[in-house]
């Protein structure tokens, strides 16, 4: 089997870069191909995500595939929207034997925020449930008890909001997680640095967990202001959409706040992962400026 970059970074607390490639709506490879080569020597594995925002993409499977054919370290994303047990079950199987060994597992945006909103969505199971099963699988058994004929070798991801509002339900969720077998979090972004201390109030407790902190590249305050209004989760202050909107350059100004938001949580991290929707070719500036 090969060696997992990720995993062994983070057991030896080497600070870790994660970001996203999104397949494309249809066949074409090339603009995650562009990014790939882009990154591939400055971010330590990719998420590839999973019909991102309830839109229609090609599947994190095939790119997760390509990812590691190309020579990358893919993070194959599953929501539990999609698919059903045994669909994910037969993924999960599909993904190890082409030697995908990182996963992040995720119950999944609602269908009504998407682009095909008289889908069904599935929901057979949760997160929780999800992670569980990739557990089974890594001990050589489906969710029924039957014996695999080869097991995964999953490193097992999952997700948590630390600003979420309440943040206690969040906890709650977060502990099951850790329960049911999560090795590493990716978190949602952060833009709150004292509201993510208090989420590390919490987790410092939890010692072989690893938590990758979201960090997400604004490029303007209008963009600031539809993510606070209309993407569950995401809360930003209107200290920061007052720096954009003020700012001569607003995308220079929204590197500079994430490469700060970064700096100030490093020390109780173990690594970030950048979100830069449709501006990823401006994420090797914002590595600039977080490590200068």
């Amino acid at each position: 089997m090969n060696s997992n970059k990720l995993k062994e970074n983070l057991k030896n607390n080497v600070f870790v870069y994660t970001s996203e490639l999104s397949p494309e709506r249809g066949t074409g490879l090339s603009k995650m191909k562009a990014t790939y080569d882009l990154l591939k020597d400055r971010v330590t594995a990719f998420n590839i995500t999973d019909n991102q925002g309830a839109n229609m993409k090609m599947s994190s499977l095939a790119g997760s595939i390509y990812i590691k054919q190309a020579g990358g370290e893919p993070v194959f994303q599953q929501t539990c929207r999609d698919r059903n047990r045994m669909a994910l079950e037969s993924d999960l199987l599909g993904a190890a034997a082409f030697g995908v060994q990182n996963v992040l597992t995720l119950t999944g945006d609602y269908i009504s925020f998407g682009d095909h909103k008289h889908a069904k969505a599935v929901y057979d199971i949760d997160s929780v449930n999800l992670i569980e099963i990739v557990k089974g699988l890594n001990a050589g058994v489906d969710m029924n008890g039957n014996k695999l004929n080869g097991p995964t070798d999953f490193y097992i991801g999952a997700a948590v909001n630390p600003e979420s509002v309440p943040l206690e339900p969040q906890l709650i969720k977060f502990e099951k997680k850790i329960a049911a077998g999560g090795d590493f979090f990716q978190t949602q972004a952060v833009f709150d640095v004292a509201k993510f201390v208090k989420f590390y109030d919490f987790y410092k407790n939890f010692k072989d967990i690893k938590i990758i902190a979201g960090i997400y590249i604004l490029k303007s305050a209008k963009t600031a202001r539809f993510m606070d209004k209309s993407i569950p989760g995401i809360y930003i202050t209107e200290r920061i959409i007052n720096e954009l909107e003020n700012a001569p350059d607003p995308l220079k100004k929204g590197i500079e706040i994430a490469a700060r938001t970064a700096k100030e949580i490093k020390s109780i991290i173990n690594g970030i992962h950048i979100m830069a929707y449709s501006i990823e070719d401006k994420i090797p500036l914002f590595l600039d400026e977080f490590e200068k």
